[in-house]
Formats: C-alpha cells, sequence, structure tokens
C-alpha cells in the first residue's frame, strides 16, 4: 500500500516537473510576457515568475531524485531477501517437457531436424 502512494507521488512529482518547465521562459523572454505583461508581478509576488518557477522547480527535481533513489534501495533490498516466486500468469500452467539430447550420426556430422511433410489431400 505504501509503495502505491509512493509510485503515485512519483508521478505527481514528475508531471508537476514537466509543468514548471514549461512554463519558464527562455533567458532572452521578459519575465513576464508569458502571463500577459505585469501579471506575473501579482500572481507570483513582487520577485516575479522566473525565481518562484526556478526554485519550485528544483524542489520538484530534488523530491524526484530522492524518490527515485529510496525507491532503487528498496527494490535491491527486496531482491537481496531470496528467491520471490513470480506470478506468471497463464505461463505458470504450462507443462515443461525436458528436452532430448541431439543423436550425433556416424559420420560426424550434426543432426538436422526433419522437414514436415505436407499432409495428402
Amino acid at each position: 500500500m505504501l509503495l502505491q502512494l509512493v509510485n503515485i507521488l512519483y508521478v505527481l512529482v514528475a508531471v508537476g516537473i514537466i509543468a514548471f518547465v514549461l512554463l519558464q521562459q527562455g533567458s532572452g523572454a521578459q519575465a513576464g510576457s508569458g502571463f500577459g505583461g505585469g501579471a506575473s508581478a501579482t500572481v507570483f509576488g513582487a520577485r516575479g515568475a522566473s525565481n518562484f518557477l526556478s526554485k519550485t522547480t528544483k524542489w520538484l527535481a530534488v523530491a524526484f531524485f530522492t524518490i527515485s533513489m529510496g525507491m532503487a534501495v528498496y527494490a535491491s533490498k527486496q531482491a537481496k531477501t531470496g528467491p520471490v516466486k513470480a506470478d506468471l500468469g497463464v505461463m505458470a500452467r504450462q507443462v515443461q517437457v525436458p528436452s532430448m539430447p541431439a543423436q550425433p550420426q556416424t559420420d560426424g556430422t550434426p543432426s538436422a531436424p526433419a522437414a514436415p511433410t505436407a499432409p495428402n489431400k
């Protein structure tokens, strides 16, 4: 249950990073041009949009990498605990037939499987 919540948080942080990166203007653009003139000063405070967006992007990236490292540590600890019986679904019902070793020919050439024949009609 906790792992599912962490995965949901991970996806939300990733989507947030994408959104905040796309909202940011390039280095040559004016600070408020994406929001219609001086609107960025009222929405994001007196410092403008670039500081708010870049700081938010930074902290979302820190959260993203922290969650990534935490999930990697968790997965490596789960792998070390021992063999885990995987749910194979439909493949679990398949019967495993031991393969027969190839019969070597007397002249030393490897044997080839016989070609299938067409049924007579």
